[in-house]
């Protein structure tokens, strides 16, 4: 799978790594809100503070978010390519 990703990079570039980066921090915000409202992963211990506690959540899923970067980026790139302005010749 990693080299799937490296090809990804090397074929979208700045737009795989902005999908990726959204995907990380939409899932670490998720497990933060989540843990502040109450929820309570069963492998963390008391002591670990909140944002940690979803950091090791976030790294956990990141053959998930891994695969989901592959499934979107095509997409994403092909509706960003609709939506930037043609330049006049």
């Amino acid at each position: 799978m990693r080299k799937t990703l490296q090809q990804v990079l090397a074929e979208y570039g700045t737009v795989a790594l902005v999908v990726y980066l959204v995907i990380f921090f939409a899932v670490l915000f998720g497990f933060w809100t989540a843990i502040q409202a109450g929820w309570r992963p069963e492998s963390v211990t008391g002591s670990v503070g909140s944002f940690t506690a979803a950091y090791i959540a976030t790294k956990l899923t990141q053959p998930l978010r891994i695969g989901a970067t592959l499934l979107l980026t095509p997409f994403v790139a092909r509706i960003f390519d609709r939506l930037r302005p043609r330049p006049r010749l």
